[in-house]
Order: structure tokens, then sequence, then C-alpha cells
């Protein structure tokens, strides 16, 4: 927290704007837009519940296709479920880790073939770092399909000079309790098309129709956010750019004492790109390092250290099984290296460089041991 969140909590109780809706959600609202460059923004009550709404603005309905990214958290593409659409599953590229152009031109091609384009594209800008955007777009309005940008992870970020959560119809925003801020459980739906706005913030609040008895003409949804946790919000959103450098200034840390381990390799910046730095992420190759993930993994947690592995792909999820995935070419699918090899460490804003010096201190200390070992075994 950052010490100013009880000043909008104690107006909202002073206020007596307790229950969802208030002064909070639409300062938090324009704070947002104004933040990000758009026309308008909606808070809801979580990122998933935002991609949901894009959905519905968007028209997906039952048998609908829609091409989602396949490195990320499963609540990119749960709502494609809920609204009775298949999710078909786009792999990663090594360049960002995220969304690979060239399968999804692929995706499409096939899609014309079977006269099957999907209704929507929903692109994940992981671990805060941009996708491909310049090159998505253009396949995307080629084909006439318009994008769903779940900037979850990436509030904050730029690419090439222009906001993450942008570039599409729609862009997605998440302040669960271990975004870059947080609401503690909050999302925000993005666009520059305010009338589909308006129709969201209708859908948000049960659909309720303009009478003046309880009157409904089709299903809503109960997705608005609550004005005490956008008062939240609206502290954290003032220290958005600390957080930002924070996050940034760990990753440079843990990459000047851990890159020239053999095997150890950070998520690439794309070239004109500016990531949040989310999380610090790294792929080990174990025939180069000698030690494994897991090994680093076990050995983090036998210190009380909890570090993760990269987000299982949604294609190789059981849940999706048999759904349609289309690798980043025939011969690798990155998405399935990143899980293979990918390592999550920890990364909170408030981390202080002792913390930051003893999770460095363990993996140095774990990957002389494994040396150690093999050296003994080998002579």
């Amino acid at each position: 927290m950052s010490g100013k969140e009880h000043k909008y909590i104690n107006e909202a109780f002073q206020t007596n704007w307790i229950a969802p809706l208030g002064p909070n959600v639409d300062a938090f609202e324009a704070g947002i837009a104004e933040y990000v460059g758009v026309n308008e923004a909606v808070a809801v009550s979580s990122g998933t519940a935002a991609i949901h709404l894009a959905l519905l603005l968007l028209g997906v309905g039952k048998g609908d296709k829609v091409f989602c990214s396949s490195l990320t958290f499963i609540a990119s593409a749960n709502p494609i479920i809920y609204q009775g659409a298949e999710p078909v599953f786009i792999d990663s590229e090594p360049e960002t880790w995220n969304m690979s152009p060239e399968a999804l031109e692929r995706a499409f091609e096939d899609a014309i073939k079977d006269d099957t384009l999907p209704k929507a594209v929903i692109v994940v800008n992981l671990y805060g770092q941009s996708a491909k955007m310049d090159e998505i777009a253009a396949i995307c309005n080629r084909y006439g399909v318009p994008i769903i940008e779940d900037a979850a992870e990436s509030l904050g970020a730029m690419y090439k000079g222009k906001a993450s959560g942008t570039f599409g119809k729609f862009g997605v925003f998440s302040f669960n309790g271990n975004k870059i801020i947080t609401t503690s459980g909050g999302g925000m739906l993005v666009s520059d098309d305010r009338e589909a706005l308006q129709k969201a913030r209708f859908l948000a609040t049960q659909a309720r129709d303009a009478a003046p008895h309880y009157q409904h003409s089709q299903i809503g949804f109960n997705y608005r956010l609550s004005n005490i946790l956008a008062g939240i919000g609206r502290a954290q959103l003032e220290v958005l750019e600390k957080r930002i450098a924070a996050r940034r200034a760990i990753f440079q840390r843990y990459y000047d004492e851990l890159f020239n381990l053999p095997g150890f390799r950070f998520m690439p910046e794309l070239k004109d790109t500016h990531s949040n730095r989310w999380l610090t992420a790294l792929t080990i190759n174990e025939k180069e390092a000698g030690i494994s993930v897991t090994d680093i993994l076990r050995a983090l947690s036998e210190e009380n250290i909890e570090a993760r592995p990269v987000w299982k792909p949604l294609h190789l999820q059981p849940v999706f099984k048999g759904m349609k995935y289309y690798p980043h070419n025939e011969q690798e699918s990155v998405s399935g290296v990143l899980f293979n090899n990918g390592l999550c460490l920890p990364s909170g804003s408030n981390m202080t460089e002792e913390d930051i010096e003893t999770v460095i201190h363990h993996i140095k200390q774990t990957v002389i041991k494994r040396k150690e070992r093999a050296e003994m075994f080998s002579s």
C-alpha cells in the first residue's frame, strides 16, 4: 500500500458512498483513461470480467471462434468458454514471449479456408512486456477482426511511445492483489469507443433498463467495482510510476548478478518498448547451466523464498484438451520451451536490497553446489 489509501476510503465512509459506484469509481476511471490515453474506462470487479464484457460487446457467442495467446493465465481464455465460443490457441515467439505473428497468420489462413474467421483475437502482454502489436494489428486489420488487448500484467508499459492496453478495440487491466497496483480485486475495461463502454456499464450493472421500476430486457452481470475499492485504486495510481521504477530496478539487479551464469537468459525487452517488469522472468537451459528450474525452485523454497515457473500454456491445460493450437513454427513450440525452462523470481515493489541479495545468493550457491557435485562424480 502507498499509505494514502485511507484518505479515499475514509471519504467514502464519511459521505456514505459504500455501495458500488460513487466519486471514487468516477475518479479512478478518469485517472486510468487519462494515464493510458483513451477516451473512457469502466471499472469492474476483475480483469476477467473486463474480458467477458469485451467479448459480449463484440457479439461473441455460441459456436464462434476466438484466437487467444496460449502462454498466459487461464483467466484470459475462460470468458471465451463463458460465451459458448471456442478458443484457438496461438503460440509465443522468442523476442517478447508473447503472441507469435507467424502462428497468428497461419491460424488466419486456415480460418479463411474453413470460412470460420474468429470474432476476436485476445492478445496478452505477458509479465509486463508488450507483444509485437504492429505486426499483430496489421494481420487482424487485414482480416477485419478486432483485438482485445489483455494488459492485465502490463499497466504502465509502453510500445513505441503508446501505452499498453490501447492498441485494440478494447484494452483490459487487472488490479488483483498481485498486480503492479492493486485494489485487492478489480479490473478496468478501456476503449476509445464511448458508446460501447456505456453499454459495458449497462451490462455490468445487471442490465437494468431506464425505467422507474426494476425492468430488464436482457441478461446482465454484477461486475461493477465498489466505491471503497476504487478509493484504494486512486491512491495506488498515484504511485504507479514509482512501482514501475522499482520493478525495473529489481529486474536490473537480478540481471546484473545472474546473466553471466551459463544457461541463464532473461526475458527480453523488445526494441522501442518499455516493460513494467511486473515479474522478473528468465529461462534456464539445464544442459548449459547444469541445473534445472526445479532445482532452483526447491532450493529457494527451502529458504522460505517463493518463486514460480512461468505460466503453463493453455493448450497444455487438461480443461482445454483437444483445442486447436498453432505453434510458432513447425519445428518449435516456444511457449512449451518457456514453460519447461522458465522461472519467475520474487519481484514485489517493496523488496529491499537485502531481500534481493538473499535471493541472488541462494541461486548462486545452488549453482555452485550442483557444479561441485557434478565435478566430484565425474572425477
